[in-house]
């Protein structure tokens, strides 16, 4: 967990701005889908497949509650299923990456 207090600090800014910027609406931007969003969006499907990797979620209610909530939001967005990566993909891609380095090592 040591190795991960990196990662929860960002989380936590993330956090910040996404309150500061939404300003208690639904994205970034506000009452719609935002530059940001899309940026930001672009991790989602990376953040889930570490999840099923790793069994440990980045963003939940507790530690980050608007941003859970905003993943889900931006997830079931149809523009949204339709251009992220399939998860299981994208893990299997990595259990990949993994097995090549570690043999490479």
């Amino acid at each position: 967990m040591e190795l991960l207090k990196p990662t929860f600090a960002a989380v936590e800014t993330l956090e910040a701005a996404f309150r500061e910027c939404s300003k208690g609406r639904p994205f970034f931007g506000g009452d719609n889908v935002g530059y940001l969003d899309v940026m930001v969006g672009a991790l989602v499907a990376w953040v889930h497949a570490a999840e099923a990797r790793h069994g440990l979620k980045l963003f939940d209610a507790s530690r980050s509650p608007l941003l859970n909530a905003w993943v889900d939001r931006f997830s079931k967005l149809d523009e949204t299923k339709a251009v992220l990566p399939d998860i299981r993909k994208l893990v299997e891609y990595a259990n990949m990456r993994e097995a090549q380095a570690a043999a490479a090592n």
